[in-house]
């Protein structure tokens, strides 16, 4: 016997709409349970006092998103350290104020603010003395 579009009583547009309405709610279920944990987070450390220091996160930029991140990303995307000047690897490009960049790694902000402002890379690049 062929299948039907039919299968128990359900077409298959029918299931899907289901699906949809399921995951909506799920979505909203979850949102509702997110701001009761934010909530009750909010009012223990209002009711003990504590601060970031107190919580280890105290001068940990981004501790919460970082950690979350290397939980589920896999050991080849973990992040890199950042490549720092050395006599091998010299600073290339300056923004006149003591922000320096090696050329290596990602862009920093203060590079990509000032190419977007109209300069060009070869005006940030560090003139060699003499």
């Amino acid at each position: 016997m062929l299948p039907t579009k039919k299968s128990r009583g359900r077409t298959l547009a029918e299931i899907d709409a289901e699906l949809k309405a399921l995951q909506t709610e799920r979505e909203a279920v979850r949102a509702a349970e997110v701001q009761g944990v934010i909530g009750r987070i909010k009012e223990a450390i209002e009711h003990y006092g504590l601060t970031a220091a107190d919580l280890g996160l105290a001068g940990r930029r981004g501790a919460l998103r970082k950690a979350a991140r290397s939980a589920t990303a896999s050991p080849a995307k973990a992040m890199k350290p950042r490549v720092k000047a050395t006599a091998t690897n010299p600073p290339k490009y300056t923004d006149g104020a003591g922000r320096t960049w090696t050329g290596r790694g990602k862009r920093p902000a203060w590079f990509v603010d000032a190419v977007a402002a109209g300069k060009s890379p070869e005006d940030l690049l560090i003139k060699p003395v003499g």
